[in-house]
C-alpha cells in the first residue's frame, strides 16, 4: 500500500455532484417542499425586499436601534443571501421555475442597488449612507458581504447564471482596494467573521487567487496590535471602553489568531473564523494555522461542548462561559453555532481524513444543527436546550432570523460534506443513501453509489462505476463508537487494523466498474456519562445509538420525566419504527420510575420516593417537539 503524504489537500465535492436519498433525501424534500419558499416569504413579510428595491423609498429604520448601537435590520442582506443559497441548493433536487424567478428578481434588485465602485449593503446605502466602514466591529458589513458571496457561488453552480457572482466579484475587487496597509486603506477586519470563508469559496469557483489573499489578510490581521477596533472607535468619536460585551474576546479579536488557545466569545463568530482559518490553512498548506486550530479544537471538544454537539451555553453573549459549564434547561446552543461547528469540522478535513473531526461533524450535524428544523420544514429552533419543562417550542420567525436559512442551506448542501477528493483519493466522511460523481485530480472519473438506511441501520454498501479501471484510494470513516465494524471488498473481508489511518479504513487499489465495498457499523446502544466537572449532569446518563443522541418526551412517557431512572446495566432495547417521525427508530427500555402521585403534600420528607418498574420510550433528540408539546429530557437519572 502506498503511504499517503501528510501534506494533502482535500476539497469538498460540489453540491450538484451528489444526489441524496434515504434519511437526508427526506430532509431535503422538506426544504424543497416548504422551507425554501417559506424563508423567502418571511423575508418579504419582514420588509427585506423594500430595503433593497431602489425603485421604492427607503423604509428607514424598521427594527429599532439597540443599546449596542445597531439593529438586526443591518443583517438583512445576510438573511436574503442565505435564503438565495438555500433556493440554489434546492433547485438541484427539484427545479422550481417560480422560486428561481423570485430569486432572479432579488438579484436584479441587488444589481441596481450596487454602487459604481462595487460597494453593496442595503443598510449603508439606503439608511445610513454616511456610516459606511465606520464601525466594522459592530455593524456586520463584511459579514453581510460574505453571505451574499456564498449565495452567489451557490446560485452560479445551480443555475449557471453569473449575475450575482459578477456582482460579488466586483464587490470583492472593491474590498481589495479598500483594505490593507497602503496609503488611504483600512487596516481592519469584521467584528462578525464570515467573509473569510466566503472569499475562499469565491476564489475556488473563479480561480482568482486574489480573493484567497484577501481572506488570508483578514485572518492574519485579526487581534494584532495596535488594535484596529480601538483605533476605529477613537476615529469615529466613540468611547473606546463602551461597547457590546466589553471584551475583544467576544469577536475572537483579543489576540492574533495563531496565539489563541481557548475558544471564547460569541459561538457563531468563533466557528466562522475557525472555518476560514482552516480553509486558508488547506490552500496555503499553513502548518501554523493548522497547529492553532488543533489546539482550539481540543479546547472546545473536551471542555465546552454539549453531547449534542451544541456549543455556547449562554444567551447573554450567545457564546461561551467557563470550562465545563453546560446547563441543560437553559442551554443556548444556537442552531447557527452547531451549523458553524459542522463547517469548521468539515474544513479541518481539508488536509486529510481524520476521525477526530469527522466524528464531531456528524455529532453536531445530527444532534446540534438538525433539531433547528421541523420535519415539515416550516418551523425552527434558535436555541436548543437539552431539557424542557414543556414551554420550549419551535417558532415561525425571529427578530434575528439567522438560524432558519442556515440549517436549510446546510441540509440542502449536505452531499458536499459527505465526500471529498484529493489528487488520488476519495474520502467518505458521512454515510447516507446517495450517488456521488467524483473527479480526481489525476483525471479519474468515478461514480460512487452508496446504499444504506443509515443512521437507522449500520449496513453501508458502495458500488463503483468507471469507464475504465483506475487506481486510487477510497478512505471510509470508521466512527470511534463503531466497535466491531467490518469491511469487505467484492466479498473478501479486509483486516481493518491493517488498513486504518487516522480513523479511516484506506483501500488503495485499482478499481473497476462494479466493485462493491460492504461496511458494517454496529449501532449498539451505549450509555454516555459526563465528566464529573460538569455539575449539571452529575448522577445522570444520556443514551446514544450510532451518531444519534436520544431523549424522553411527554408524548411517549407522560409527565415528570425526571422521575425515570435508568439502571446501571442497560437492559436490551426494543427498537420501534415511528411512522409519524420520518420512520425514525425509537428505543423502548425497561426502567424504574419514582412514584410522584403518592408523595403526599410535603415538599420535603426523609424517605425517598418509591419506585416501580416501567417502560420508557426514547426518541432521537433531533426530532423532539415535532408531535404534541410537552416535557423533554436528555440526561436521565442513573441508578449507580
Amino acid at each position: 500500500m502506498n503511504k499517503p503524504s501528510n501534506d494533502r489537500q482535500f476539497r469538498p465535492v460540489a453540491v450538484p455532484d451528489v444526489e441524496l436519498g434515504g434519511f437526508w433525501g427526506k430532509w431535503q424534500d422538506a426544504v424543497c417542499n416548504s422551507t425554501a419558499e417559506t424563508l423567502l416569504d418571511r423575508c418579504v413579510e419582514a420588509g427585506m425586499l423594500k430595503a433593497i428595491d431602489v425603485d421604492q423609498p427607503s423604509p428607514g429604520v424598521v427594527i429599532p436601534i439597540q443599546p449596542w448601537g445597531g439593529t438586526t435590520q443591518m443583517f438583512w442582506d445576510s438573511d436574503l443571501g442565505k435564503s438565495i443559497e438555500t433556493i440554489a441548493y434546492s433547485l438541484y433536487r427539484r427545479p422550481n421555475p417560480k422560486l428561481e424567478a423570485r430569486a432572479d428578481e432579488i438579484i436584479d434588485m441587488y444589481e441596481k442597488l450596487q454602487d459604481e465602485d462595487g460597494y453593496l449593503n442595503a443598510w449603508f446605502q439606503r439608511v445610513e449612507p454616511n456610516r459606511r466602514w465606520t464601525n466594522l466591529r459592530d455593524h456586520h458589513e463584511l459579514y453581510c458581504a460574505g453571505h451574499l458571496m456564498e449565495a452567489a457561488v451557490a446560485y452560479y453552480q445551480a443555475t449557471g447564471k453569473r449575475k450575482l457572482l459578477d456582482i460579488m466579484c466586483r464587490y470583492a475587487d472593491y474590498m481589495i482596494k479598500i483594505f490593507g496597509h497602503g496609503e488611504g486603506q483600512i487596516p481592519g477586519y469584521c467584528g462578525h467573521e464570515e467573509v473569510e470563508l466566503a472569499l475562499v469559496k469565491l476564489a475556488r469557483v473563479t480561480g482568482e487567487k486574489k480573493y484567497l489573499e484577501l481572506s488570508k489578510y483578514f485572518i492574519d490581521e485579526r487581534g494584532t496590535e495596535p488594535h484596529f477596533f480601538t483605533a476605529e472607535a477613537s476615529r469615529d468619536g466613540r468611547d473606546v471602553s463602551e461597547y457590546h460585551q466589553k471584551t475583544y474576546e467576544y469577536a475572537q479579536a483579543h489576540q492574533p489568531v495563531r496565539a489563541q488557545t481557548k475558544v471564547v466569545g460569541h459561538a457563531v463568530r468563533a466557528m466562522y473564523l475557525y472555518s476560514g482559518m482552516a480553509d486558508v490553512a488547506t490552500e496555503y498548506k499553513d502548518d501554523s494555522l493548522t497547529a492553532a486550530l488543533e489546539t482550539l479544537w481540543g479546547d472546545l471538544t473536551t471542555k465546552q461542548m454539549y453531547i449534542t454537539g451544541g456549543i455556547g451555553p449562554a444567551a447573554s453573549n450567545e457564546g461561551f462561559t467557563d470550562y465545563f459549564d453546560l446547563p441543560n434547561d437553559t442551554a443556548y446552543a444556537e442552531t447557527c453555532a452547531s451549523v458553524g461547528l459542522v463547517f469548521w469540522a468539515s474544513r479541518m478535513l481539508g488536509r486529510g481524513p481524520d476521525r477526530r473531526y469527522a466524528d464531531i461533524m456528524e455529532q453536531a450535524l445530527y444532534n446540534g444543527a438538525l433539531p433547528g428544523l421541523s420535519t415539515d420544514g416550516k418551523t425552527f429552533f434558535y436555541d436548543n436546550p437539552l431539557e424542557s419543562a414543556g414551554k420550549h417550542h419551535r417558532w415561525k420567525w425571529h427578530h434575528c432570523p439567522c438560524c432558519p436559512p442556515n440549517i436549510a442551506r446546510l441540509v440542502t448542501s449536505i452531499g458536499s460534506y459527505m465526500y471529498a477528493v484529493s489528487d488520488n483519493e476519495i474520502a467518505v466522511h458521512l454515510y447516507g443513501e446517495s450517488t456521488a460523481r467524483l473527479k480526481l485530480a489525476n483525471g479519474a472519473e468515478v461514480e460512487l453509489e452508496q446504499t444504506t438506511n443509515y443512521p437507522w441501520d449500520g449496513a453501508v454498501a458502495f458500488t463503483t462505476r468507471l469507464e475504465k479501471p483506475a487506481r486510487f484510494a477510497l478512505s471510509l470513516r470508521i466512527p470511534d463508537w463503531a466497535e466491531g465494524a467490518t469491511l469487505s471488498v467484492n466479498g473478501e473481508m479486509l483486516d481493518l487494523n491493517a488498513n486504518m489511518r487516522d480513523g479511516y479504513a484506506r483501500i488503495d487499489r485499482e478499481w473497476a466498474a462494479g466493485d462493491r465495498v460492504a461496511l458494517y457499523l454496529p449501532l449498539a446502544l451505549r450509555p454516555q456519562y459526563a465528566n464529573p466537572k460538569v455539575r449539571q449532569d452529575a448522577g445522570r446518563v444520556a443514551l446514544m445509538r450510532g451518531p444519534l443522541v436520544y431523549c424522553l418526551e411527554t408524548t411517549d412517557n407522560g409527565e415528570d420525566l425526571n422521575a425515570i431512572v435508568l439502571p446501571r446495566e442497560l437492559p436490551a432495547a426494543e427498537t420501534v419504527v415511528l411512522k409519524d417521525l420520518n420512520d425514525a427508530v425509537a428505543l423502548d427500555l425497561k426502567v424504574e420510575r419514582e412514584e410522584t402521585s403518592n408523595w403526599g403534600t410535603a415538599l420535603y420528607r426523609k424517605a425517598p420516593a418509591e419506585r416501580q418498574v416501567a417502560t420508557a420510550r426514547f426518541v432521537p433528540y433531533h426530532l423532539w417537539d415535532n408531535r404534541a408539546p410537552g416535557e423533554m429530557l436528555v440526561w436521565v437519572q442513573s441508578d449507580r
